[in-house]
């Protein structure tokens, strides 16, 4: 069967074409043109950031972003286990260790209650991962880091355009990041975003993403440095993005909404979303009564042409990361039960609809 309704695809109806070509005419197509500063500066505009900068992906945006406050062997990054793997990765790359906490039941978010629980005396800085969209709980998270002097590191990849009190997220913390992969909210087919309000840790940021290049004399490098530069040509697509970035939120709101409505009633799970917080659905997940229905579910709407994907398997069971063990059950129940629907901006009411006949089909007709 040939997907009709891919898990996702990207918004492309703006500007991308245009900006791609002028970067082509200009021949400025590496990590040098107008396009870089451009989304830099509308991409800090948009979320209410002092400094952006842009960077080839958003694992290497964490990567930069660990490495700008200095964390490396010794150190113990507290992480939720309940995260896409780069997350985690980002951590081990720099050598310091990362040390995993549960999830909230209700948001899925990082569990504030067992981040006091994992907190050591080798512990220099928690990293929020705000997941498939929802902001986790900033205001508790902030006070543990101000009680124990740490840094918060925000991995905003799934998140792009949500707030917590109507603040963005990726501007609570010391360091934030984004991705522009091209199933996000906004893509720049790969690429990243390392943001913050520290005019050092984004001196550092610019530095170290750069060769280690020194900011006043030519070919001079004074620390040893990368190459995670956005190229002007991912740059140019992601200013059409940030043009069209209201209207692709909106409607992966709206979409979520019509789940939430054509699925009301069906035995299955949202992901909740707290008052206080304006969830973006980077993914439109719910949660099956149990794990052994999700295969089955996941094959029979494969083969009317939907596809779906699991939820993140937490990094706490994967090989590299589990010699000492653990268990984090909120977690793991998660992952086993959940499912991503498709939730791309160009679905329309018909097509959720279709989707979500098709599941109830399973539930109430199949599996009885």
């Amino acid at each position: 069967m040939n997907i009709k309704y891919p898990v996702y695809k990207p918004y492309l109806n703006g500007n991308e074409k245009t900006y791609v070509n002028e970067c082509l005419d200009s021949t400025w197509i590496s990590s040098k043109g107008k396009f870089v500063n451009e989304f830099e500066k509308k991409f800090s505009d948009y979320i209410g950031v002092k400094y952006a900068t842009a960077v080839s992906n958003g694992t290497v945006a964490l990567h930069l972003a660990l490495v700008a406050l200095g964390l490396g062997e010794g150190d113990e990054v507290i992480v939720p286990t309940l995260t896409y793997i780069a997350s985690v990765n980002s951590i081990a790359y720099t050598g310091a260790k990362p040390i995993f906490v549960d999830s909230e039941k209700t948001t899925w978010q990082l569990d504030p209650i067992d981040i006091r629980n994992k907190i050591t005396s080798k512990t220099k800085a928690i990293m929020v991962v705000h997941l498939y969209g929802h902001p986790a709980e900033m205001d508790e998270i902030m006070q543990i880091a101000r009680e124990y002097s740490l840094f918060v590191i925000e991995d905003c990849a799934e998140a792009f355009g949500s707030t917590y009190n109507n603040k963005h997220v990726g501007t609570f913390g010391d360091i934030a990041i984004f991705s522009f992969f091209g199933n996000k909210t906004i893509t720049t087919g790969e690429g990243g975003m390392v943001v913050t309000n520290d005019a050092t840790l984004f001196d550092r940021a610019v530095r170290f993403k750069g060769q280690g290049l020194a900011m006043h004399r030519q070919y001079w490098h004074d620390i040893i440095g990368y190459n995670y530069r956005m190229t002007n040509i991912c740059a140019a697509i992601g200013v059409a993005q940030i043009e069209n970035a209201d209207k692709i939120i909106e409607k992966k709101i709206l979409i979520a909404k019509w789940y939430q409505e054509l699925l009301s009633g069906a035995p299955v799970e949202f992901q909740q979303m707290k008052s206080n917080v304006k969830h973006t659905y980077w993914m439109v997940s719910i949660l099956l009564k149990s794990n052994e229905q999700r295969d089955p579910i996941r094959m029979h709407l494969d083969n009317v042409g939907i596809e779906t994907r699991p939820l993140f398997y937490p990094i706490h069971t994967m090989p590299m990361y589990s010699a000492k063990y653990n268990r984090h059950p909120i977690a793991e129940d998660l992952s086993l039960r959940g499912l991503n629907l498709p939730s791309y901006p160009e679905l329309e009411f018909n097509d959720v609809k279709f989707i979500c006949d098709k599941i109830k089909e399973y539930l109430y007709t199949i599996l009885k």
